[in-house]
C-alpha cells in the first residue's frame, strides 16, 4: 500500500533529524503536530545534500550529488520516489507549493562546496548564506503559514535573517572542523588561522543584528509554529553567547557546545515563556 510506503518515508526523515541534530529535533517537537512532519521532511532533504558534499570523501561526490539532484526533480515530476527522503520531501514541496527556485538555489550552494574552499568577498559570502540557509528558512516558512501568501510575504525577510543567524553561528562554532577537515572557510576578510578578537567581535555583531530582525518575525508567526521556532532561536542565542565569551584562540581549536543540562533548562524556559505569552 502506498500509504505504508509514505509513512516509512516520513519516519525516515524524522529518523535523520533525530540522528543528526538532537537540538533541532527537540525544537521540532515544539511545533504543532499538524506541521511537524513537514519540517522533518525538509530537514532530511537538506541534511542529505549537505552530507554528500561534506562527508562522503571516499566516493565521487559530484556524481552522487548529480544523482541526488536529478532524482529530486524526477520525484517532484512523478509525485513519488523510491528514495524515502526524496519521497517525503517532494510530498511537502507539492503540499505547500514551495517554489522550486528555493530548492534549486539551495542545491546550487551545496554544489558550490564541491569545488570552492571559501568565500573570497562579501558578495560570495552573502550569496552562499542565502542559498544554504535563507532559502531553507523560506521553505519552512511556507509550511508555517500553510499557504497564506500575504503572511508569507510579511514574514519573509525575518525568516531569511533568522536562517542567516543560525548558519553564521554554525560557521563560527564549526570553524575548527571546517578548516582542518574540509579546508574550508566562509567568513571573508578574516584570517581564520589567526582569528583575533576584533574579527570575532565583528562577526558576532553581524549575527546579533540578524537575530534582532529574526525575532521580530517569530512573534508574528502562527501559533502552530511559534514555540518551535522560538526554541531554536533561544538555543542558538545561547550558543552565540558562549562563543562571544570564548577567546578567539580557543574557538580556533575547540568546538563550543551547549551541554544537555543547559539545553533542558532552555527548552523548559521557552515553554513557560510561551505559555505565559511573554515571547
Amino acid at each position: 500500500m502506498k500509504a505504508i510506503f509514505d509513512q516509512i518515508s516520513f519516519d525516515s526523515s524524522k529518523c535523520v533529524t533525530k540522528a543528526y541534530s538532537t537540538s533541532f529535533s527537540s525544537a521540532v517537537k515544539m511545533l504543532s503536530p499538524t506541521i511537524r512532519q513537514d519540517i522533518y521532511n525538509i530537514y532530511g532533504f537538506v541534511r542529505f545534500a549537505d552530507e554528500i558534499v561534506d562527508s562522503f570523501h571516499d566516493y565521487d561526490k559530484e556524481k552522487l550529488f548529480d544523482s541526488f539532484e536529478q532524482d529530486f526533480y524526477r520525484a517532484l515530476q512523478d509525485g513519488i520516489s523510491l528514495n524515502p527522503i526524496l519521497n517525503s520531501f517532494q510530498h511537502t514541496v507539492r503540499k505547500y507549493d514551495i517554489p522550486v527556485d528555493l530548492v534549486k538555489t539551495f542545491l546550487e550552494s551545496m554544489r558550490w562546496d564541491l569545488t570552492k574552499t571559501g568565500c573570497d568577498n562579501k558578495d560570495e559570502y552573502h550569496n552562499y548564506i542565502y542559498g544554504s540557509a535563507d532559502v531553507v528558512g523560506l521553505m519552512c516558512l511556507k509550511v508555517f503559514v500553510k499557504g497564506d501568501t500575504s503572511k508569507y510575504e510579511e514574514l519573509k525577510q525575518s525568516a531569511m535573517r533568522l536562517g542567516s543567524a543560525f548558519q553564521k553561528v554554525n560557521f563560527l562554532r564549526d570553524l575548527k572542523d571546517d578548516f582542518e577537515n574540509l579546508n574550508r572557510t566562509y567568513f571573508p576578510n578574516a584570517n581564520l588561522e589567526k582569528l583575533d578578537e576584533a574579527s570575532k567581535k565583528q562577526i558576532i555583531e553581524e549575527i546579533e543584528a540578524d537575530f534582532k530582525d529574526g525575532y521580530e518575525g517569530i512573534i508574528k508567526l502562527p501559533i502552530e509554529a511559534k514555540l518551535g521556532v522560538y526554541t531554536a532561536y533561544v538555543y542558538y542565542k545561547k550558543l552565540l553567547h558562549k562563543l562571544k565569551k570564548t577567546p578567539s584562540a580557543k574557538i580556533r581549536t575547540t568546538r563550543i557546545r551547549v551541554p544537555d543540562y543547559e539545553k533542558l533548562s532552555l527548552f523548559a524556559r521557552c515553554y513557560f515563556n510561551y505559555k505565559l505569552n511573554i515571547l
